[in-house]
Formats: C-alpha cells, structure tokens, sequence
C-alpha cells in the first residue's frame, strides 16, 4: 500500500514538472515570443521541428531530463527512416539543441550535451549558382511589360545587383529604407544592418517600382499592407510563385539553366570570387555573421569597399 502510495506520488511529481517545465509547452512559450517579435518564418521553422518530434512521441509531453542522448538518437534513426535529407535532420536537430541550450540558460534543463552524437552541420548543396553571361541573357529578354514574367525577372535582377538580397528581404523592403542613393536594411534571417549603394540597374529599378507601389509602404507590390500575419502569409504564396516564374523563365534561356530565389544570391557570391574579389569582401556584401572571422572583418571594413566590389559587377551587366 506504501509502495502504491510513493509511486502515485512520484508520478504526480513528474506530472506536474512536465506541465510547469516539459519540453513542448517551453517550446510554445518560444514560438509566442517569436511571433509577437514579428520572425515569423524562424516561429514557422520553430513549429516544423516540434511537429516531428511530438509526432514521434505520440503526442505526449516530456520534461528535459527525458530530453537525452538515447530519445535523440532514436528520434534521429526515426528521421532517416522516414526518408528525411541529412540537411533536414540537421535543421531538426540545431533548432532542438538551441531550444535545450536556451532551457538550460533559464534552470530548466541541466548542463547536458544530448545532441553529442547526432549530425548538426550542413552538408554541401548542388550547385546553384548561374554564370554571368545566363544572369546577362535573362536581364536582356524581351518581355511582356507588366507581364508577371517580367516582375520575376525583374526582382531576380534586383536580387543580383543588390549582392544577393534574400527575397524575404526585397519582399519587406520600404520605400523609406531607399534615401540618399542608399539603401539602408535590416536582414531578417540575421538582423545584420547593410547599406548598398543605389545605382545603374538598381537605380533604375527603384525608380521604376516607386512609380507602380505608390498606396503601399513596400518599394515592390508582393504584400498587401502592414498586417504581420496576412503579410507573412502572402509573402510564401509570393515566394513559390517567383519560384515557379523562375523556373518558367529559366525554360527561355539556352541551357535551360534552373533558377530559383537563391541563385541570384548564389551567382553574386561566384561572379564575385572570379572577379578575384577577397572572400572577407564577399561575406560582407552578403552579410554573412555566423563565422566569427566575418564578424571580426564586418567590424572594421568600410562600406565603400564593398560598394566598390559591386560597382565592378554592375557595369559588367551594361
């Protein structure tokens, strides 16, 4: 009777551990927060990682202490077994290991490495980088005007010449960050702050897109207005509608080279490294903070080296 008694007591313990500190309902406090910050695609990626791992509990809510090496690496077997990339379960696993590190930060997980074993780097993607001479066939094509085709190629175009904006980033882009012959932007994905010189196909770009947006705050007409929710839900609709253009504009170049809203940033960083640009340059122009090398460089570099490394890329395009 006294062991039935300690044993519904430990248990209610555990059951109350698990709803003041369980590893899901911290990890919905995170997605909150995200999302009354307004990073919303991070809240999205966030939510994917959570899905998986309560799918392969079975719905149940556990504490960080259940958060260990063996879960782990069962739930990574699990992973491959569904067929998941190695990139992806990759993904999974960082967004985890940085929810538990964040948790051990607050005293509610204790100093452990669970993630010791399991995969957490990036594997080398296909190449997806287009040479100069398609970048300068694609910005030539004669095209419907004001044809959808013509919009993608255009932020395609824009992309480039703007050393690679993320079109998250050209998507959100206000017309009060274009001042001065400047544009002055936040990085969604990094928060890192960049100036790009505003000239030749940017310049006419800017002017171009200005005329066409005038009711909306944004230079390019993708989002409605200023609602974070529906905004963000338009700009996925809008991304893999470019994405399919791209593919379609893709299909009227020779070689039928495949294009997506990553090659442009992609061609800029290997048209760059031909062009004998220095690597700290090229992470800087991209806006790269996640080596600390970079970050060290970014420190110091005067923007005019960057914008002069462009400038050498856009006459290219004349």
């Amino acid at each position: 009777m006294k062991t039935t008694t300690n044993n519904e007591s430990r248990q209610r313990t555990r059951n109350q551990v698990n709803e003041r500190n369980g590893v899901f309902r911290f990890m919905d406090r995170q997605i909150r927060e995200l999302k009354a910050a307004n990073r919303l695609r991070t809240a999205e990626n966030y939510q994917q990682a959570r899905s998986s791992l309560y799918q392969f509990l079975g719905g149940r809510e556990i504490s960080f202490r259940s958060l260990n090496e063996p879960l782990v690496e069962s739930y990574n077997n699990y992973l491959v077994r569904r067929g998941l990339l190695r990139n992806t379960i990759s993904f999974y696993m960082r967004i985890w290991r940085a929810l538990y590190n964040k948790a051990v930060e607050q005293h509610l997980a204790r100093r452990y490495h669970p993630f010791h074993h399991v995969y957490t780097g990036i594997d080398h993607t296909q190449k997806r980088a287009v040479s100069e001479r398609t970048i300068i066939r694609l910005k030539a094509l004669k095209l419907p005007e004001g044809s959808d085709l013509e919009f993608a190629r255009d932020l395609f175009i824009f992309s480039y010449c703007t050393r690679g904006m993320s079109f998250v980033d050209i998507a959100y882009l206000r017309k009060s960050e274009v001042r001065s012959g400047m544009i002055r932007y936040t990085r969604k994905k990094t928060r890192q702050p960049l100036l790009i010189c505003v000239e030749g196909p940017i310049r006419e770009l800017v002017e171009k897109y200005s005329k066409r947006a005038n009711s909306s705050p944004y230079l390019f007409p993708i989002l409605p207005g200023e609602d974070p929710k529906s905004d963000y839900t338009h700009y996925r609709a809008a991304l893999n509608r470019h994405n399919r253009l791209l593919q379609k504009l893709a299909d009227m170049l020779p070689g039928k080279k495949p294009l997506s809203s990553y090659t442009a940033r992609h061609s800029w960083a290997s048209v760059a490294r031909n062009l004998q640009i220095p690597l700290s340059v090229i992470s800087a122009g991209l806006g790269h903070t996640s080596e600390r090398t970079t970050e060290i460089y970014l420190s110091s570099l005067d923007h005019s080296v960057v914008d002069s490394a462009n400038q050498r890329l856009l006459k290219r395009l004349k």
